[in-house]
Protein backbone atom coordinates (compact mmCIF):
# COMPACT_ATOMS: atom_id res chain seq x y z
CA UNK A 1 0.00 0.00 0.00
CA UNK A 2 2.98 2.17 -0.01
CA UNK A 3 4.51 5.14 2.97
CA UNK A 4 1.22 5.48 5.09
CA UNK A 5 1.30 8.06 7.74
CA UNK A 6 2.26 5.99 10.93
CA UNK A 7 2.52 9.14 13.71
CA UNK A 8 -1.14 9.73 13.32
CA UNK A 9 -2.54 6.43 13.72
CA UNK A 10 -0.46 6.12 16.34
CA UNK A 11 -1.33 8.96 18.05
CA UNK A 12 -5.00 8.33 17.17
CA UNK A 13 -5.03 5.05 18.30
CA UNK A 14 -3.30 6.46 21.84
CA UNK A 15 -6.34 8.23 22.32
CA UNK A 16 -8.69 4.71 21.85
CA UNK A 17 -9.73 5.62 18.54
CA UNK A 18 -9.74 2.47 16.82
CA UNK A 19 -10.60 3.50 13.18
CA UNK A 20 -10.29 6.16 11.05
CA UNK A 21 -14.09 6.68 11.15
CA UNK A 22 -14.39 7.18 14.97
CA UNK A 23 -10.86 9.73 14.62
CA UNK A 24 -13.23 11.68 12.30
CA UNK A 25 -16.46 11.35 14.44
CA UNK A 26 -13.98 12.16 17.53
CA UNK A 27 -11.82 15.25 16.50
CA UNK A 28 -15.13 16.84 14.27
CA UNK A 29 -17.05 16.67 17.92
CA UNK A 30 -13.47 17.77 19.81
CA UNK A 31 -13.22 20.44 18.01
CA UNK A 32 -16.94 21.80 17.68
CA UNK A 33 -16.41 22.03 21.79
CA UNK A 34 -13.25 23.24 21.76
CA UNK A 35 -13.53 26.42 19.06
CA UNK A 36 -17.20 27.34 19.78
CA UNK A 37 -17.99 26.26 16.06
CA UNK A 38 -21.03 23.60 15.43
CA UNK A 39 -20.00 23.91 11.88
CA UNK A 40 -16.36 22.37 12.65
CA UNK A 41 -16.37 19.06 10.88
CA UNK A 42 -13.50 16.36 9.30
CA UNK A 43 -14.89 14.07 7.08
CA UNK A 44 -13.81 10.22 7.50
CA UNK A 45 -12.52 10.88 3.61
CA UNK A 46 -10.29 13.22 4.94
CA UNK A 47 -9.07 11.23 7.77
CA UNK A 48 -8.24 8.43 5.26
CA UNK A 49 -5.84 11.13 3.28
CA UNK A 50 -4.53 12.09 5.75
CA UNK A 51 -3.46 7.95 7.18
CA UNK A 52 -2.59 8.10 3.40
CA UNK A 53 0.83 8.50 1.74
CA UNK A 54 0.11 12.36 0.81
CA UNK A 55 -1.32 13.62 3.86
CA UNK A 56 -1.05 17.21 3.01
CA UNK A 57 -1.50 20.12 5.48
CA UNK A 58 -4.74 20.79 7.77
CA UNK A 59 -6.32 24.07 8.23
CA UNK A 60 -5.28 26.44 11.07
CA UNK A 61 -8.09 25.53 13.18
CA UNK A 62 -7.48 22.02 12.60
CA UNK A 63 -4.26 21.97 13.92
CA UNK A 64 -4.98 23.74 16.62
CA UNK A 65 -7.66 21.20 17.65
CA UNK A 66 -5.02 18.07 16.80
CA UNK A 67 -2.44 19.88 19.46
CA UNK A 68 -5.53 19.81 21.97
CA UNK A 69 -6.41 16.25 21.46
CA UNK A 70 -2.71 14.54 21.12
CA UNK A 71 -0.30 17.37 22.25
CA UNK A 72 1.15 17.67 18.89
CA UNK A 73 1.35 19.66 16.20
CA UNK A 74 0.80 18.43 12.74
CA UNK A 75 4.80 18.27 11.42
CA UNK A 76 5.23 15.87 14.12
CA UNK A 77 1.57 13.96 13.67
CA UNK A 78 3.37 13.21 9.92
CA UNK A 79 1.83 15.85 7.82
CA UNK A 80 3.80 17.49 5.37
CA UNK A 81 4.85 21.12 6.33
CA UNK A 82 4.16 24.24 4.55
CA UNK A 83 7.30 26.78 3.87
CA UNK A 84 6.41 29.59 6.69
CA UNK A 85 4.34 27.71 8.92
CA UNK A 86 4.85 29.33 12.45
CA UNK A 87 2.97 27.17 15.39
CA UNK A 88 0.88 28.94 17.67
CA UNK A 89 2.52 29.73 20.67
CA UNK A 90 1.62 27.76 23.40
CA UNK A 91 0.89 27.36 27.70
CA UNK A 92 4.05 25.76 29.15
CA UNK A 93 1.67 23.17 30.02
CA UNK A 94 1.03 22.72 26.19
CA UNK A 95 -2.59 24.17 26.37
CA UNK A 96 -3.14 26.32 23.39
CA UNK A 97 -5.34 30.14 24.09
CA UNK A 98 -7.17 28.51 21.30
CA UNK A 99 -10.17 30.78 20.62
CA UNK A 100 -7.92 33.60 20.79
CA UNK A 101 -6.21 32.37 18.15
CA UNK A 102 -8.27 30.89 15.93
CA UNK A 103 -10.84 33.66 15.61
CA UNK A 104 -8.29 36.48 16.04
CA UNK A 105 -11.02 39.32 14.21
CA UNK A 106 -13.79 38.33 15.95
CA UNK A 107 -13.94 40.69 18.83
CA UNK A 108 -13.80 43.43 15.99
CA UNK A 109 -16.44 42.54 14.15
CA UNK A 110 -19.62 42.55 15.81
CA UNK A 111 -22.20 42.40 13.82
CA UNK A 112 -25.41 45.37 13.81
CA UNK A 113 -27.39 47.31 14.69
CA UNK A 114 -27.72 46.27 18.21
CA UNK A 115 -30.39 47.41 20.80
CA UNK A 116 -30.32 50.77 22.02
CA UNK A 117 -29.28 51.72 25.53
CA UNK A 118 -28.18 53.99 27.53
CA UNK A 119 -24.64 55.05 28.02
CA UNK A 120 -23.12 56.80 30.90
CA UNK A 121 -20.35 59.03 31.09
CA UNK A 122 -18.68 57.73 33.83
CA UNK A 123 -18.05 54.61 31.67
CA UNK A 124 -15.39 56.50 29.54
CA UNK A 125 -13.41 57.20 32.90
CA UNK A 126 -14.02 53.48 34.02
CA UNK A 127 -12.50 51.86 30.43
CA UNK A 128 -9.62 54.70 30.59
CA UNK A 129 -9.02 53.67 34.12
CA UNK A 130 -9.40 49.78 33.17
CA UNK A 131 -6.35 50.40 31.04
CA UNK A 132 -3.30 51.18 33.40
CA UNK A 133 -4.25 47.91 35.02
CA UNK A 134 -4.24 45.82 31.94
CA UNK A 135 -0.92 47.85 30.51
CA UNK A 136 0.54 46.93 34.37
CA UNK A 137 -0.84 43.08 33.80
CA UNK A 138 0.59 42.51 30.05
CA UNK A 139 4.43 43.43 32.01
CA UNK A 140 3.70 40.53 34.57
CA UNK A 141 2.27 38.30 32.16
CA UNK A 142 2.99 38.24 28.51
CA UNK A 143 -0.02 38.42 26.44
CA UNK A 144 -2.11 35.21 26.27
CA UNK A 145 -3.62 35.24 29.27
CA UNK A 146 -4.59 38.86 28.34
CA UNK A 147 -5.65 38.61 24.87
CA UNK A 148 -9.44 37.64 25.55
CA UNK A 149 -10.28 40.16 28.44
CA UNK A 150 -8.81 43.32 26.33
CA UNK A 151 -10.56 41.41 23.37
CA UNK A 152 -14.19 41.30 25.20
CA UNK A 153 -13.31 44.54 26.36
CA UNK A 154 -13.08 46.17 23.38
CA UNK A 155 -16.09 44.82 21.25
CA UNK A 156 -18.03 45.84 24.48
CA UNK A 157 -16.90 49.17 23.75
CA UNK A 158 -17.85 48.99 20.38
CA UNK A 159 -21.68 48.01 21.31
CA UNK A 160 -21.78 50.94 23.31
CA UNK A 161 -20.34 53.10 20.62
CA UNK A 162 -23.40 52.56 18.75
CA UNK A 163 -25.61 54.04 21.17
CA UNK A 164 -23.67 56.56 22.41
CA UNK A 165 -24.26 60.23 21.86
CA UNK A 166 -21.60 63.78 21.66
CA UNK A 167 -19.00 63.67 23.72
CA UNK A 168 -19.56 60.44 25.48
CA UNK A 169 -19.30 58.98 22.12
CA UNK A 170 -16.01 60.42 21.49
CA UNK A 171 -14.75 59.60 24.68
CA UNK A 172 -15.44 56.01 24.11
CA UNK A 173 -13.91 56.52 20.61
CA UNK A 174 -11.11 57.29 22.14
CA UNK A 175 -10.86 54.42 24.52
CA UNK A 176 -11.68 52.05 21.86
CA UNK A 177 -8.77 53.26 19.71
CA UNK A 178 -6.12 52.74 23.06
CA UNK A 179 -7.95 49.29 23.56
CA UNK A 180 -7.77 47.91 19.74
CA UNK A 181 -3.93 48.92 19.86
CA UNK A 182 -3.33 46.89 23.21
CA UNK A 183 -5.35 43.66 21.38
CA UNK A 184 -2.56 44.31 18.46
CA UNK A 185 0.50 44.77 20.14
CA UNK A 186 -0.13 41.46 22.45
CA UNK A 187 -0.66 39.63 18.80
CA UNK A 188 2.03 40.78 18.04
CA UNK A 189 4.12 40.11 21.41
CA UNK A 190 2.39 36.35 20.92
CA UNK A 191 3.65 36.33 17.35
CA UNK A 192 0.44 36.67 14.96
CA UNK A 193 1.73 39.27 13.07
CA UNK A 194 -1.55 38.70 10.85
CA UNK A 195 -3.75 39.39 13.99
CA UNK A 196 -1.31 42.35 14.66
CA UNK A 197 -1.80 44.19 11.46
CA UNK A 198 -5.77 43.60 11.51
CA UNK A 199 -5.83 45.08 15.08
CA UNK A 200 -3.30 47.92 14.21
CA UNK A 201 -5.91 48.58 10.84
CA UNK A 202 -8.83 48.73 13.19
CA UNK A 203 -7.13 50.79 15.61
CA UNK A 204 -6.21 53.61 12.85
CA UNK A 205 -10.31 52.73 11.36
CA UNK A 206 -11.40 54.50 15.66
CA UNK A 207 -9.01 56.96 16.19
CA UNK A 208 -10.16 58.25 12.78
CA UNK A 209 -13.62 57.88 13.66
CA UNK A 210 -12.51 59.80 16.74
CA UNK A 211 -11.19 63.16 15.14
CA UNK A 212 -8.24 62.61 17.61
CA UNK A 213 -5.10 63.96 15.82
CA UNK A 214 -3.01 62.47 18.72
CA UNK A 215 -4.48 58.90 18.13
CA UNK A 216 -4.40 59.19 14.66
CA UNK A 217 -0.89 59.69 15.02
CA UNK A 218 -0.50 57.21 17.21
CA UNK A 219 -2.65 54.58 14.92
CA UNK A 220 -0.05 55.06 12.53
CA UNK A 221 3.29 54.35 14.91
CA UNK A 222 1.02 50.93 15.65
CA UNK A 223 1.09 49.94 12.16
CA UNK A 224 5.21 51.07 12.04
CA UNK A 225 5.54 48.61 14.92
CA UNK A 226 4.45 45.79 12.49
CA UNK A 227 6.84 46.76 9.68
CA UNK A 228 9.33 46.78 11.83
CA UNK A 229 8.57 42.87 12.88
CA UNK A 230 8.34 41.95 8.88
CA UNK A 231 11.57 43.90 8.28
CA UNK A 232 10.23 46.28 6.04
CA UNK A 233 12.55 49.30 6.61
CA UNK A 234 11.36 52.15 4.36
CA UNK A 235 7.31 51.31 5.01
CA UNK A 236 8.68 52.13 8.41
CA UNK A 237 9.54 55.41 7.49
CA UNK A 238 7.53 55.97 5.14
CA UNK A 239 4.45 56.04 7.62
CA UNK A 240 6.58 57.44 10.50
CA UNK A 241 7.15 60.43 8.52
CA UNK A 242 3.97 60.79 7.93
CA UNK A 243 3.04 61.41 11.21
CA UNK A 244 5.39 63.91 11.73
CA UNK A 245 4.55 65.97 8.67
CA UNK A 246 1.89 66.87 11.08
CA UNK A 247 3.20 67.25 14.00
CA UNK A 248 3.40 70.93 14.78
CA UNK A 249 -0.07 70.70 16.82
CA UNK A 250 0.82 66.88 18.60
CA UNK A 251 1.56 66.17 21.59
CA UNK A 252 5.69 65.90 22.05
CA UNK A 253 4.95 61.79 23.37
CA UNK A 254 3.15 61.05 20.18
CA UNK A 255 6.28 62.78 18.44
CA UNK A 256 8.92 60.89 20.47
CA UNK A 257 6.94 57.46 19.56
CA UNK A 258 7.54 58.65 15.85
CA UNK A 259 10.77 59.18 15.75
CA UNK A 260 12.03 56.43 17.98
CA UNK A 261 9.96 53.96 15.65
CA UNK A 262 11.74 55.90 12.61
CA UNK A 263 14.84 55.26 14.37
CA UNK A 264 14.44 51.53 13.89
CA UNK A 265 12.84 51.88 9.79
CA UNK A 266 16.87 53.47 9.71
CA UNK A 267 18.08 50.88 10.99
CA UNK A 268 16.68 48.37 8.72
CA UNK A 269 17.72 50.37 6.05
CA UNK A 270 21.33 50.39 7.36
CA UNK A 271 21.42 54.08 7.85
CA UNK A 272 23.14 54.64 11.44
CA UNK A 273 23.49 58.56 11.39
CA UNK A 274 19.80 58.60 10.56
CA UNK A 275 19.52 56.26 13.71
CA UNK A 276 21.59 58.94 16.36
CA UNK A 277 19.99 61.88 14.83
CA UNK A 278 16.21 60.78 15.82
CA UNK A 279 16.70 59.29 19.21
CA UNK A 280 18.64 62.21 19.91
CA UNK A 281 15.86 64.68 18.63
CA UNK A 282 13.34 62.34 20.80
CA UNK A 283 15.43 63.16 23.67
CA UNK A 284 15.17 66.82 23.66
CA UNK A 285 11.56 66.09 23.67
CA UNK A 286 10.96 63.80 26.85
CA UNK A 287 11.43 66.50 29.66
CA UNK A 288 7.87 67.93 27.71
CA UNK A 289 6.06 65.04 28.07
CA UNK A 290 2.89 66.37 30.18
CA UNK A 291 -0.16 65.19 29.10
CA UNK A 292 -2.75 62.67 31.03
CA UNK A 293 -3.93 60.44 28.29
CA UNK A 294 -3.78 56.67 29.57
CA UNK A 295 -2.02 55.11 25.96
CA UNK A 296 1.25 55.43 25.11
CA UNK A 297 3.16 56.28 27.97
CA UNK A 298 5.82 53.53 27.45
CA UNK A 299 8.09 56.44 27.01
CA UNK A 300 7.74 57.20 30.82
CA UNK A 301 6.98 54.17 32.12
CA UNK A 302 9.73 52.66 30.66
CA UNK A 303 13.98 53.18 32.41
CA UNK A 304 15.84 54.35 29.45
CA UNK A 305 13.25 54.03 26.98
CA UNK A 306 15.17 56.16 23.93
CA UNK A 307 18.48 54.45 24.92
CA UNK A 308 16.49 50.56 24.85
CA UNK A 309 15.64 51.83 21.32
CA UNK A 310 19.53 53.24 20.13
CA UNK A 311 20.67 49.57 21.75
CA UNK A 312 18.15 47.63 19.49
CA UNK A 313 18.77 49.47 16.38
CA UNK A 314 22.68 49.17 16.79
CA UNK A 315 22.30 45.64 17.21
CA UNK A 316 20.42 45.07 14.14
CA UNK A 317 23.26 47.07 12.49
CA UNK A 318 25.61 44.90 13.70
CA UNK A 319 27.27 47.19 16.23
CA UNK A 320 28.34 44.41 19.18
CA UNK A 321 30.28 46.57 20.98
CA UNK A 322 27.88 49.65 21.31
CA UNK A 323 24.87 47.72 21.79
CA UNK A 324 26.13 45.56 24.55
CA UNK A 325 27.70 48.82 26.45
CA UNK A 326 24.08 50.22 26.37
CA UNK A 327 22.12 47.06 27.00
CA UNK A 328 24.69 46.97 30.09
CA UNK A 329 23.52 50.52 31.13
CA UNK A 330 19.67 49.93 30.28
CA UNK A 331 19.36 46.65 32.41
CA UNK A 332 20.42 48.35 35.28
CA UNK A 333 17.66 50.20 35.51
CA UNK A 334 14.83 47.70 34.42
CA UNK A 335 12.83 47.04 38.10
CA UNK A 336 12.63 43.33 39.04
CA UNK A 337 8.42 43.44 37.76
CA UNK A 338 9.20 44.42 34.33
CA UNK A 339 10.03 40.53 33.78
CA UNK A 340 9.08 40.59 29.82
CA UNK A 341 11.17 43.51 28.84
CA UNK A 342 14.18 42.16 30.77
CA UNK A 343 13.69 38.90 28.91
CA UNK A 344 13.73 40.73 25.61
CA UNK A 345 16.35 43.29 26.78
CA UNK A 346 18.65 40.35 28.13
CA UNK A 347 18.47 38.35 24.58
CA UNK A 348 19.45 41.60 22.85
CA UNK A 349 22.41 41.61 24.93
CA UNK A 350 23.37 37.96 24.12
CA UNK A 351 22.83 38.79 20.49
CA UNK A 352 25.03 41.90 20.87
CA UNK A 353 27.86 39.91 23.12
CA UNK A 354 27.94 37.30 20.34
CA UNK A 355 28.32 39.87 17.37
CA UNK A 356 31.08 41.51 19.92
CA UNK A 357 32.70 37.64 19.17
CA UNK A 358 32.30 37.32 23.05
CA UNK A 359 30.24 33.55 22.79
CA UNK A 360 31.26 32.56 26.71
CA UNK A 361 29.26 35.88 27.73
CA UNK A 362 26.32 35.83 25.40
CA UNK A 363 25.68 32.05 26.63
CA UNK A 364 25.85 33.36 30.07
CA UNK A 365 23.37 36.36 29.46
CA UNK A 366 21.07 34.01 27.46
CA UNK A 367 20.61 31.28 30.44
CA UNK A 368 18.67 34.19 32.03
CA UNK A 369 16.41 35.08 29.08
CA UNK A 370 15.35 31.54 28.51
CA UNK A 371 14.02 31.48 32.34
CA UNK A 372 11.73 34.48 31.72
CA UNK A 373 11.02 33.45 27.67
CA UNK A 374 9.75 29.93 29.56
CA UNK A 375 7.55 31.85 32.24
CA UNK A 376 6.50 34.33 30.04
CA UNK A 377 5.72 32.51 26.18
CA UNK A 378 6.66 35.93 24.91
CA UNK A 379 7.08 35.21 21.14
CA UNK A 380 8.99 38.28 20.56
CA UNK A 381 11.69 36.72 22.90
CA UNK A 382 11.80 33.69 21.43
CA UNK A 383 12.63 35.68 18.07
CA UNK A 384 15.20 37.24 19.92
CA UNK A 385 16.80 33.84 21.05
CA UNK A 386 16.03 32.68 17.43
CA UNK A 387 18.30 35.47 16.21
CA UNK A 388 21.11 34.83 18.72
CA UNK A 389 21.41 31.43 17.41
CA UNK A 390 21.74 32.40 14.45
CA UNK A 391 24.77 34.91 15.80
CA UNK A 392 26.20 32.07 17.49
CA UNK A 393 26.46 30.01 14.45
CA UNK A 394 30.18 30.69 13.94
CA UNK A 395 30.38 28.30 17.59
CA UNK A 396 28.04 25.84 16.30
CA UNK A 397 30.25 22.78 16.37
CA UNK A 398 32.72 24.35 19.70
CA UNK A 399 31.94 23.46 23.05
CA UNK A 400 30.33 27.22 23.52
CA UNK A 401 27.83 26.53 20.78
CA UNK A 402 26.49 22.68 22.43
CA UNK A 403 26.20 25.04 25.55
CA UNK A 404 23.79 27.08 23.58
CA UNK A 405 21.39 24.38 22.27
CA UNK A 406 21.46 22.87 25.85
CA UNK A 407 20.48 26.27 26.98
CA UNK A 408 17.93 27.19 24.70
CA UNK A 409 16.39 23.65 24.91
CA UNK A 410 13.22 24.60 27.17
CA UNK A 411 12.21 27.59 24.60
CA UNK A 412 13.27 25.17 21.38
CA UNK A 413 11.36 22.36 22.71
CA UNK A 414 7.90 23.98 24.11
CA UNK A 415 7.41 26.45 21.20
Amino acid sequence: MGHRNDALRAARLRVGWRTMDQAAKGLSAHGRQLLDDRHFDVSPRTWRRWEGERPGWPPAETAVVLHDVFGQWPEDLGFTTPDGWIRPETHQEGAVNRRQFVSATAAALLAGPTAPQHVDPALVDYFQQQLEGHYRADMYLGPHDLIGTVSAQYQLIDKLIRSAKGEVRRGLLRAGAAYAALVGWLYQDAGDLGAAAFWRGVTQEIAVRSRDPHLIGYSLVNQAQVRTDLGDGCGVIDLCEAVLDESDGLFPKVRIMAMQQQAHGASLTGDRTAVDRLIDAAGGLLSRVDDDLPWGNACRRTPGYLEVQRATCYGRLGLGREAGSLWAQVLDGVPATARRDRGVYLARQATAAAAARDPDHAVEIARQAVEIAVETRSARMCRELATLERVMRPWHDAPVGRDLAEVLAPVNEGG
